[in-house]
């Protein structure tokens, strides 16, 4: 009897003790469910110009700005067709594209560099959407000469990623081909191609780093664009 008694009281006191258990789990799986999930950040190139070119001192003629061009829409692989902040680890698989758990891009790579280098190019010229013709300031008419039709910068976006070269190391890489064409009656005539790869280094390991870094290599791309602009005459 002695025996059974005590029996009964070790199963109550197990039986407690395991709702007390069951009690704190199902606490904890609450706290884990109530806490908000860590949201990505979300990057862009910044603001941009904060104010217009200064105007020319009094008395002096400001610069003629250089010819209008029509910047067409950039167009990149389906890898960068997404809002995904990219890195590769060349000292792992350099093959392999890999994307930042809690980095975003505010938009998808090829509108956010189209977006830049309009920016850039547009400090010194007129840059006009796709489609749009003008001959001194009219639209041409169907059939006109088109020879004073302003000449298209195509863009393709072959690379935009963080390149780590060792765990602590990485650059921005960017490579982008660019083609300048000319309208014609008979097509398209191809003014001249340039292909561009740039990197600059990251001030840190990590997405906001990466994001620096292809700022910087967008900027030095808008330059060379500008160069390679003025070396054909355009």
């Amino acid at each position: 009897m002695k025996y059974a008694i005590k029996s009964r009281a070790v199963r109550a006191y197990t039986i407690r003790v395991a709702a007390l258990i069951l009690v704190l789990c199902g606490a904890l799986a609450g706290c884990a469910l109530s806490r908000p999930a860590a949201r990505p950040a979300v990057y862009d190139f910044g603001p941009g110009p904060l104010s217009g070119a200064p105007a020319a001192p009094t008395g002096q003629v400001a610069a003629p700005a250089l010819a209008p061009l029509i910047l067409d829409e950039v167009q990149a692989s389906s890898a960068l067709d997404s809002n995904a902040v990219l890195y590769r680890l060349a000292y792992v698989d350099a093959q392999q594209l890999r994307p930042y758990a809690l980095a975003r891009w505010s938009m998808p790579p090829a509108q956010l560099v189209r977006q830049r280098l309009r920016e850039q190019l547009g400090q010194e010229r007129a840059l006009l959407e796709p489609g749009a013709i003008f001959s001194l300031g009219k639209r041409l008419a169907p059939g006109a000469a088109s020879s004073a039709t302003p000449p298209t910068l195509r863009l393709d976006l072959e690379e935009f990623s963080q390149l780590f070269e060792a765990p602590n190391r990485s650059v921005g890489l960017l490579r982008l081909r660019a083609t300048l064409t000319q309208a014609s009656p008979a097509g398209d005539a191809l003014l001249g191609q340039r292909s561009i790869v740039l990197q600059r280094a990251a001030p840190s390991a990590d997405a906001a780093g990466g994001v620096q870094a292809l700022r910087l290599a967008t900027d030095a791309a808008a330059q060379e664009l500008a160069q390679w602009l003025a070396q054909l005459g355009h």
